[in-house]
């Protein structure tokens, strides 16, 4: 029984280290150094798009009631690079794209070209965003803690109306500067709540991109998590009158090192 004393003093030490790096990799999740790729994929849905264009001349119509929108499937990613311990900075790419079609009893005049009563119409929504984050982070406790920082977005927009004959389309490439927000609360270790979005209002418009998300931690260096997120907003200006509501189900990964 003596010679499995220092066996069994050994295999203590190792389990009291394990277990140590767990509560390490539980109570501090994100890193305080290092890089984190988050990807997320799943199903896009159109609650409303309203569109005239341009607003003083061109005919209000909805993308989501009068012509019929297919649900698409949409990938996007963010590389983070965590630095001093509080500090983060992130690239986002996040393209989308959504189609639609129908007839429409009346005439349609969109960007200065007329279509006729009863043809059949189809339409392209596209938003894609680039965006460039930077977001300080301060641990209320060891299981809460919140960010907030700004972002400069890149949106690339287009909508489009076509017929057998005709295409008119509206394209918009811009800079919207934003606030940037990150909640996360972890309610049962190692799952936690997170609550993420960039959003800042105009009189000119809005944009709000708001997701609330159960996250896992597989350890220190992956997460998996499920969530919805809301891409809400537009424009209210003579040349463009567009506001759009779209869901998001999804489904995510994070790698970190």
């Amino acid at each position: 029984m003596l010679r499995l004393d220092p066996f069994c003093f050994i295999m203590k030490r190792k389990l009291n280290i394990l277990f140590l790096l767990f509560l390490v990799s539980v109570i501090y999740p994100y890193p305080t150094k290092g890089f984190e790729l988050d990807i997320e994929s799943g199903v896009v849905l159109l609650s409303y798009s309203d569109v005239q264009i341009p607003k003083s001349t061109g005919t209000l119509i909805s993308l989501s009631d009068e012509l019929t929108t297919d649900p698409s499937f949409f990938i996007r990613g963010r590389l983070s690079y965590y630095f001093n311990q509080n500090h983060m900075v992130s690239v986002l790419i996040a393209p989308l794209r959504l189609e639609a079609s129908g007839n429409i009893d009346r005439e349609v005049v969109f960007e200065g070209v007329s279509f006729d009563p009863g043809v059949t119409l189809n339409s392209v929504y596209k938003f894609n965003s680039y965006r460039l984050t930077y977001q300080y982070f301060r641990y209320l406790s060891d299981n809460f803690y919140f960010g907030v920082g700004l972002t400069a977005k890149i949106r690339d927009a287009l909508i489009s109306i076509a017929d057998s004959t005709r295409t008119s389309e509206k394209t918009d490439l811009g800079f919207v500067p934003l606030i940037k927000f990150n909640l996360t609360w972890y309610f049962l270790e190692p799952l936690a709540l997170v609550l993420d979005g960039d959003a800042l209002a105009a009189p000119q418009g809005r944009a709000e991109d708001v997701s609330l998300a159960i996250q896992g931690d597989l350890g220190k260096n992956a997460a998996l998590k499920l969530g919805y997120r809301v891409l809400e907003g537009g424009s209210d200006v003579e040349a463009v009158y567009s506001f759009t509501w779209i869901n998001y189900f999804f489904a995510g990964a994070t790698l970190r090192w």
